[in-house]
This record gives structure tokens, sequence and C-alpha cells, in this order.
């Protein structure tokens, strides 16, 4: 039997997840907790950082990544107004959406600078596939480029503040000595950004891969960073996060939203720029017995806006469905650059799949629906 959280309904299967004596998970009670921070403070700590690596010279303060979401969106409008001049940094994402290109779009006419890397798609497809086939994320590149693209720039660049948005470890559960970080270093890339145990040293000359070809996936030396005092903060650490706060404000300035439920969520508001994520979505569902839905119905749930006993019918309807579209494109086209076909994709699916935590019949074998969907146990009463 899984247990869940009492407030939310994270699944103990959750990785970096931690339950109280009351049942209540640690994401819960980092959320619990925040009346208790001193956000005036820290807005002032916020401050003297502006203050430090604001330029002098003709030049940009400080580099905001962005994938043109609701989240870099409202980071680049927050840099304005504390009166910042940021250069704004993407690491194209491996499957650009129509909608995903217009809101990069609506990011520039925010009035910044923009630098877009177009990472080599042969290559890509090649780490796409590798990410997929070996640790079950096909976002491997995609979950590293946009960490070490900005890192390399504020090298070359010399503009050594870098300015991310929340700090996953605390909105989503982590461990202790993560949740309270501002800092943002390669350390944390290799444990919570996505390499998943999977380094880029692994992968040469796998196809050929040379290390040439990952230089954008490479982090500067240490040296380097310590030279340019280079420094990457959590916005969400100084100023109190909301990603729902973060939309309206985004949308009110251009912002487009999907206008119906993304495939495996319940909002149309995140997930909106690449067309992989419902295939990165469904296998951390495989694995881990939760999906996209329940990270947002849990983040409402905490925040009161939506009730725990509603949310569950929803994200039952949501949750874990096998990914035959997302954002509209067929799950054929999606693999395409892979070289995969959806036969080959189930197949690494059910080599993913905990089994411990889904319907099997008598000879130990997945149940699956007509749609390829399957059932996760005690799941009606979480």
């Amino acid at each position: 039997m899984i247990k869940y959280c009492t407030n939310c309904l994270f699944p103990e299967t959750k990785p970096n997840l931690f339950f109280d004596e009351t049942g209540e998970c640690n994401a819960c009670t980092n959320y619990r907790d925040r009346p208790e921070i001193n956000w005036t403070s820290r807005k002032e700590e916020f401050l003297n950082i502006l203050d430090r690596y604001r330029s002098n010279s003709n030049s940009w303060d400080c580099i905001v990544p962005v994938s043109g979401g609701k989240d870099s969106t409202y980071q680049v409008l927050t840099m304005l107004e504390y009166g910042m001049t940021p250069l704004c940094v993407n690491s194209r994402t491996c499957d650009l959406s129509d909608i995903g290109r217009r809101n990069i779009e609506n990011i520039k006419r925010l009035g910044v600078d923009f630098i877009e890397m177009s990472p080599n798609p042969r290559i890509r497809s090649k780490l796409n596939r590798f990410g997929l086939t070996l640790i079950g994320d096909i976002s491997w590149p995609d979950h590293i480029g946009m960490f070490t693209f900005p890192f390399r720039l504020a090298v070359q660049m010399n503009i050594p503040l870098i300015v991310y948005g929340e700090n996953s470890q605390h909105e989503y559960g982590g461990p202790k000595n993560a949740v309270n970080r501002q800092f943002q270093d390669k350390k944390w890339l290799e444990e919570f950004g996505g390499m998943q145990g999977l380094r880029l040293s692994d992968v040469i000359g796998m196809d050929n891969i040379k290390p040439s070809d990952l230089n954008i996936y490479t982090f500067p030396s240490h040296e380097d960073m310590v030279k340019n005092d280079v420094a990457a903060i959590y916005l969400g650490h100084f100023l109190p996060w909301h990603g729902l706060n973060n939309y309206l404000i985004s949308q009110a300035h251009g912002f487009e939203s999907y206008g119906k439920p993304v495939e495996g969520g319940f909002v149309d508001y995140e997930n909106l720029d690449n067309h992989q994520n419902g295939i990165h979505e469904y296998l951390k569902y495989l694995k881990y017995g939760y999906g996209r839905a329940t990270d947002q119905a849990s983040i409402l749930i905490r925040r009161g806006l939506l009730n725990r006993c509603h949310a569950l019918p929803i994200v039952k309807d949501q949750d874990g469905k096998f990914p035959w579209t997302y954002l509209g494109k067929r799950i054929e086209n999606i693999l395409e650059p892979l070289n995969m076909s959806v036969d080959e994709f189930q197949k690494v699916c059910d080599q993913f799949t905990n089994k411990k935590i889904f319907l099997r019949d008598a000879k130990g074998n997945l149940v699956k629906d007509a749609r390829g969907n399957l059932t996760k146990i005690n799941y009606d009463n979480p």
C-alpha cells in the first residue's frame, strides 16, 4: 500500500519526500512554515545582492534564464521592476512548440536583450534517446542545458549574477540542507537538476559522441567561476513564490496560456514549450506513481485554493495517461527524431515502470486498458 501525505496528494514514492509524525509531507510543512520567514529581511538581502552586482558600466546587470513560461516571464518582469538591466538567455528546448515560441517572443517584447542558443539538433536527438533509454528521462539534455548555458555565458560575458526562479526542493519537497538554499551551483545540478546519475562522460563515445559535442552541457571550471565571482540565486528564496500569481502577472503582460488543460495536467498555463514534456511526465508517473496533475493539485491544496477531496477525482482522471499526444502533437511525430517507434517506446516504459505500485495480472504482467493506461494500487483511498 502506498502512503500519501495527509494534507496534499504526494505519495511516499516521490524522491526526497519525508513525512512528519502527523503524516504531512515536507513540501507541505515547508509551505506551512512560510509565515515564520522574515520576508522583510530577505528582501533587504535581495536588494543588497542587486546593488552589489548592478553594473556601473554600459553592460547588463544580470542573466535571467528563460523558457518563455509563466515563471520566467515573471522573473524578467521582477528584474525590470527593480531597475535591473537583464540579459535573457534561452537554451532552446528539445521540441519547441508554437505557443512556446510565441511566449519567448513575448518576453523579448517586454524590453530586454535576448540570446537564444539552439543546440546541435543531431546531438540533441541522440542525447534525448540516451536519456530515455538509460535513465528514463527524455528531457535529460534539456534539463542540463538550461543550467549550464547561463553559467557559461556568465563567465564568458562577465555578467556574474544569474537569477533563477523557484527552489524546487522547497516547493516540492527535498532534503533539509537544500530546502532553504539561496544559491545554485554545479553540485545542485548533479544532485537535483536532472542528471539523475548519468554524467556527460558516460555518453562520450556512444553513437560517435565527442567531448566537443557537449560544450553547451558542460559547466565552466571552478576556477573560472571563482575568478568571475559568479552567483546564481533563487528569486523564490527572497520573495514569496506563487505559481498562480506568477501566471496572472505574466498573462497581464502578454503571456499566452493554452486555453484548455494541457495533457496530463488540469491547468492551461504550465509546461507549454516542449512537446516532449508529456513523455517526461509520463515516465515520472511510471517510476514514482505521480504525475504533473498531482504536482499542480498539491500546490493549490497547500495554498488553500483547492480542497483535497475535490482534487482527488481530477487527479485520477488526468494523471498518468499514456501520452498519445502533447500540446496536440502525436507521439509518433515526437519520437521521430529519436528514431524510435511507439512499440519500442512502450517497451522502454515497461522497463522503467515500478511494478510494485501498479496493478498486475496473475502472471505478474502489467494490466493496461485499451489506451495503454495502467492502474495504480490503492488509488481510491490515498
